[in-house]
């Protein structure tokens, strides 16, 4: 997965062979923001300035940037799974909260092999 990271907004970044540039949009939220670059450098710096560029103009227009996500998440499981869960974090000596925590980061670092930050 390519993503890049900054003030709390995640980007997806693809190559577009056709046209030999890295295309980035904002991830997570409905509004529409895109940037690209020919270089690494030239790609980051636009994803900067399209983060800047895109809280200005919800300041100026008095719209509340969105924001990707809260850090709250609330899950529907069954009430066998949530007990097995809430075992698993008492055996761990961790919070229901710390362990799902945990587990989830470690998925996450499985599949793309770092959390963005």
């Amino acid at each position: 997965m390519n993503t890049m990271t900054y003030q709390g907004y995640v980007a997806r970044v693809e190559y577009d062979a056709e046209d030999r540039i890295f295309v980035g949009h904002l991830a997570g939220i409905r509004d529409i923001v895109g940037f690209h670059g020919t270089s690494v450098d030239e790609l980051e710096s636009a994803f900067q300035e399209a983060v800047e560029h895109y809280l200005e103009v919800c300041e100026k227009t008095g719209q509340k940037p969105q924001k990707p996500y809260s850090g709250n998440i609330t899950l529907r499981i069954s009430p066998e799974v949530h007990a097995a869960v809430a075992n698993a974090a008492e055996m761990s000596k961790k919070s229901l909260n710390q362990w799902v925590a945990d587990v989830l980061t470690k998925a996450v670092q499985g599949v793309s092999g770092t959390i963005p930050t």
